[in-house]
């Protein structure tokens, strides 16, 4: 169902949950009516709210052009099909950059990741935007901020979705992350009007923008708790299919991903694998074959154990050569670890 823009523009920038808001205008059956239920009083908003929704439409598109945001509405070409086809599809969308056009992978994850966990991230990010697919994630702390940091390496744009104005960053640790988005051809999306600032209750109605979007959702670390749980849940209820990395059965960030395959999730072990199945899952690669697409982004590296089992079966000799190795700068452990190396290779 079509509504009034000039009506939208208007209500969007009441800033409502977007659930309350699809209610409203449901009950009223059209958003005209809300509005007027907000001026006569009969609908409790804030005063600040009230206000809001009795600036004229046209001074809001002039507010919005000179800062750059576009405001898009269902029916219109540059709305995402995909999410005007949602069950509890957005009644508009915020939107900076350009607009988006193809295949889209999300990849999701925990704020509190280890070190192993956001370098996949980045290399599942790379890999994905040089098969020519867009990322979307959330660009939060953790592994939502790799995988977009990882995309900038491919050739492909990437989608941020906010819970927050699209011209409020969330983390401010993330502006040049997202600004670098932009640059390159990227799109920022909020359902939140401008300048709203990063309330907790926003997140969890953007989730559902971000695996909607998708045609797949990849989780590279979640605890049993979280977002990525939530955008997982949420993805299986769209029908997408939902790949994830498993990790140590000790480990907290890892129980939720262990979980979710137990469930019946699609487990991906590296950049190459996660290429090849979603190829199976959502058509071929635009860009590249998955071997291609995953052969720029490395290894993300080995436990201690496993890269020593490299080297030889003498445990002594092999500690030795690592040593030897982190001398030379050819090796390292990180904080989890993992043995990150270059182009080392164990005796033949």
């Amino acid at each position: 169902m079509s509504y009034d823009p000039d009506a939208l523009i208007r209500l969007a920038h009441v800033g409502m949950h977007p659930d309350r808001l699809r209610k409203l205008v449901s009950k009223a059956g059209t958003p005209t009516r809300v509005l007027r239920k907000i001026e006569i009083g009969e609908l409790s908003v804030p005063a600040f709210a009230r206000e809001a929704a009795a600036v004229p439409a046209d001074e809001r598109r002039e507010q919005l052009g000179r800062a750059g945001i576009h405001f898009l509405v269902p029916g219109e070409p540059s709305f995402p099909d995909r999410l005007a086809e949602l069950e509890d599809a957005p009644l508009f969308l915020f939107q900076r950059g350009e607009p988006f056009e193809g295949k889209a992978v999300a990849i999701v994850g925990t704020r509190t990741c280890t070190t192993y966990g956001r370098r996949l991230a980045e290399r599942y990010g790379e890999a994905v935007s040089r098969a020519g697919w867009w990322v979307v994630s959330g660009l939060a702390k953790g592994i939502d901020g790799a995988a977009h940091r990882g995309s900038l390496r491919g050739p492909t744009p990437g989608i941020a979705v906010l819970g927050s104005g699209v011209d409020v960053w969330y983390p401010r640790m993330h502006r040049d992350l997202g600004m670098s988005l932009l640059e390159v051809g990227g799109v920022v999306w909020s359902e939140a009007p401008p300048g709203a600032r990063p309330l907790g209750w926003r997140f969890p109605p953007r989730n559902r923008l971000i695996s909607g979007i998708a045609q797949a959702l990849v989780v590279v670390e979640a605890g049993v708790k979280g977002g990525a749980l939530v955008t997982a849940r949420m993805a299986l209820d769209q029908g997408r299919d939902i790949f994830v990395t498993p990790g140590d059965v000790g480990r907290s960030s890892s129980v939720g991903c262990n979980l979710l395959i137990r469930d019946g999730a699609i487990p991906v072990l590296d950049a190459d694998d996660l290429v090849e199945s979603l190829e199976l899952s959502i058509g071929p690669s635009p860009t590249a074959t998955p071997t291609e697409a995953a052969a720029a982004v490395g290894d993300p590296g080995l436990p201690v154990a496993e890269f020593l089992a490299t080297l030889g079966d003498d445990p002594v000799a092999g500690m030795a050569e690592l040593g030897r190795l982190m001398a030379q700068g050819a090796a390292t452990i990180d904080g989890d670890g993992m043995v990150v190396t270059g182009p080392v290779r164990g005796p033949a």
